[in-house]
């Protein structure tokens, strides 16, 4: 009887959490490992008109979200609604500006599709894909820093770093796959603004430089939006809390590795020691591997 008056949202909430925690090594180890596959079968064109589908490319990533959905949803109050809603309305703004006229991150294009597009050239699931490298890095930040996560300017400081991190080992992944590409000759010939010749496989150091600024917007909005000490109180609860950021190196480690781009993979390298560090890269192996593993011994 007392189950019937719960709370519809805590009863969401307790069911997703327990999803999540019955298969996190399906949804932090299997779905990216599988996904790269995909996605690696996609870019050589070895999948047909299945190669690059995207409703697989959703599907897949918002099963790799949950961890951070389930984690999040409970902090989740009216402040935090509206942080997040800034923060999808900041992305959507800056992505449309970045494919309109080149700025802040340098000229670029899509160049796979990722879903309806808002006003013809921002993909309306850009959130799903933006605020995870947002959360992600400042989680991983609260845990590493400790107590030194209390200064402001250390604790952003640290966060946006961590965000360019993250997006060092993304951007070269995604522009080898073809999910976009930087008119690198633009920038080279100084056509847009900041003129930095070179790339980092593929991506133009001004990519980067955007980074730093829209970093800075998007971690300054999540600081004002949810309680630290909140954060911190479901961290300790919540093992699977940062299996999205496991997932993100799996997968974007694995595809920088087939293209050869070894720093890149180095970089991911270092988030999964961060991740070590916090005891938080020790994803349990399923039930039926578990038996497996024990019948063998």
């Amino acid at each position: 009887m007392a189950e019937a008056h719960r709370p519809a949202r805590a009863r969401i909430e307790a069911e997703l959490d327990a999803l999540v925690t019955e298969n996190r090594f399906t949804i932090a180890v299997v779905f990216p490992a599988f996904g790269a596959v995909l996605l690696l079968a996609s870019a050589e064109m070895l999948l047909g008109p299945l190669g690059f589908n995207p409703y697989l490319v959703l599907f897949g990533t918002l099963v790799m979200r949950l961890p951070l959905i389930a984690g999040l949803a409970p902090l989740v109050d009216r402040k935090a609604a509206a942080g997040l809603l800034g923060l999808a309305l900041y992305a959507y703004v800056v992505e449309y500006v970045g494919t309109t006229t080149g700025l802040p991150y340098g000229p670029f294009e899509y160049g796979v599709d990722l879903g309806p597009m808002l006003l013809g050239k921002v993909p309306f699931a850009l959130p799903i894909f933006f605020f995870p490298l947002v959360v992600n890095a400042y989680l991983l930040m609260l845990l590493l820093l400790g107590d030194r996560a209390e200064r402001t300017v250390v604790r952003l400081v640290a966060v946006v770093a961590t965000v360019l991190l993250m997006d060092v080992v993304l951007d070269p992944g995604a522009v080898a796959l073809g999910f976009w590409s930087y008119d690198l000759d633009a920038v080279v010939l100084g056509v847009w603004p900041y003129d930095a010749p070179g790339d980092f496989y593929g991506v133009p150091w001004s990519n980067y430089a955007g980074w730093v600024l829209s970093a800075t917007v998007a971690v300054a909005t999540l600081d004002w939006a949810f309680s630290r000490a909140g954060l911190r109180r479901r961290l300790a609860a919540c093992e699977f809390m940062l299996d999205d950021l496991v997932s993100f190196v799996i997968l974007w480690g694995a595809v920088n590795a087939y293209f050869g781009q070894w720093l890149p993979v180095a970089f991911a390298a270092l988030l999964g020691v961060g991740l070590w560090k916090t005891d938080r890269f020790d994803v349990p192996l399923p039930p039926w591997l578990s038996t497996q593993r024990v019948a063998s011994d």
